[in-house]
């Protein structure tokens, strides 16, 4: 197929896996809020009742990194050598540990399947890495992504502005304000479908 034929299709891809990452990650996040809340040391272990819950994030969240990759090579692909080196690479890094930490917190919650101990160290720590490590790497991939929207001229000014809004609330908030990671799969939505609807 033609090297043009394909960069057409790239702006669909890119749409469509950021979709499919978008509900994914958005489902994996509400459910391990409900069953991996965050609290103190001294809470109680996961109710058996609500460890179903877990178990079906632990099956989504790999799927979920994976679109998250797609998407992001999509991305890349659709920019081509029009792209800023420097931002291309904040673009890269952050999304590669974002993806990292995110299988991190996943395992990491995994744990709670198994322990019946008060401290439920496993839960606290997928919450740390989830809230603290993966939403500001996130926060930069958001920022990085609007840049290069930005300067490409494939964004427009209101898409730009969510995006540091949402990259603010990811870098500064995320890590206090329960549910807030929501925002990131919400701007993932977004983006798709924008490109989608105004690339394709």
């Amino acid at each position: 197929m033609e090297p043009t034929s394909e960069r057409l299709r790239t702006p669909r891809a890119a749409g469509t896996a950021g979709i499919a990452f978008a509900l994914l990650l958005a489902a994996a996040i509400v459910l391990m809020r409900i069953a991996v809340p965050s609290g103190n040391a001294a809470d109680a272990a996961i109710p058996s009742d609500r460890r179903w819950a877990v178990r079906v994030a632990l099956e989504i969240i790999p799927f979920a990194g994976i679109f998250f990759l797609w998407f992001m090579g999509a991305l890349r692909a659709h920019a081509g050598e029009a792209e800023d080196r420097f931002v291309a690479t904040v673009f890269l890094g952050s999304g590669f540990v974002f993806v990292s930490t995110l299988f991190v917190a996943s395992g990491a919650a995994g744990t709670v399947l198994a322990e019946n101990t008060p401290s439920d160290f496993g839960r606290h720590y997928a919450y740390t890495v989830l809230s603290t490590y993966a939403m500001r790497m996130a926060a930069v991939f958001v920022f990085a992504t609007s840049t290069i929207g930005r300067r490409l001229g494939v964004f427009p000014k209101p898409l730009v502005l969510l995006g540091t809004a949402v990259g603010l609330v990811l870098l500064i908030v995320a890590s206090a304000v329960p549910w807030s990671e929501l925002v990131f799969p919400a701007w993932a939505l977004i983006v798709s479908f924008h490109i989608l609807l105004h690339r394709s």
